[in-house]
């Protein structure tokens, strides 16, 4: 990829996408937005965000996106997802809709809405593998049940509470997912990590 800035699509049907889009230029990556096909080309990393995953699921239908986005992850394009975004990356989903179609990229069972409704958003501070202690804020959020072998865990619910130990962010490979939202916080810390996870794909 030699020193130039990594080019980083982020999905744009739905969701918080310019909050994703300020994190990736703090990091150094020029952030382009995906609503077609033909913006996968070029793209040295894809970053899938928040939102209503069953409403992403059906865009990415009607957009004529799905099968260009799973054939461009199976190849390796690195990609991160938050929230939605790690329903979306998930091999197998829990609570989704029965016509709920995802992307594919991480060997893992999450479950749709684990947290609760939205009133049942709650923010919390954990530690993140490479990244330190973070201030996480869940939103409807997913949570994961269970990976497979080729899967890091990265975080876990820390406390007492019946959330406890649950896991909330994963890396396979050049994929990566949370169940929470650094986009909203300010801290740049783990959109820098996928920055660097896509420079070193690129290298």
């Amino acid at each position: 990829m030699s020193s130039r800035s990594p080019v980083v699509g982020v999905l744009a049907l739905q969701g918080d996408v310019r909050e994703h889009e300020r994190a990736l230029s703090d990091c150094g990556a020029r952030p382009v937005q995906v609503r077609r096909a033909e913006d996968l080309a070029g793209l040295d990393g894809l970053v899938l965000p928040g939102g209503e995953s069953t409403t992403i699921s059906r865009l990415l239908v009607v957009f004529d996106l799905l099968e260009p986005l799973r054939a461009a992850v199976a190849a390796g394009l690195p990609a991160y997802g938050s929230c939605a975004g790690m329903i979306l990356l998930a091999a197998q989903v829990l609570d989704g809709r029965p016509d709920q179609q995802g992307i594919g990229g991480l060997d893992v069972v999450v479950r749709r809405n684990a947290f609760g409704r939205q009133v049942d958003s709650f923010e919390t501070d954990l530690a993140l593998t490479g990244v330190g202690e973070v201030h996480a804020v869940f939103i409807r959020a997913p949570w994961v049940e269970s990976t497979g072998p080729g899967v890091e865990v990265l975080a876990s619910v820390p406390g007492e509470g019946p959330a406890a130990g649950r896991v909330v962010a994963v890396r396979q490979g050049n994929v990566l997912a949370t169940s929470f939202h650094p986009e909203l916080t300010g801290d740049d810390r783990v959109h820098g990590l996928f920055v660097r996870l896509v420079k070193e794909a690129g290298s």
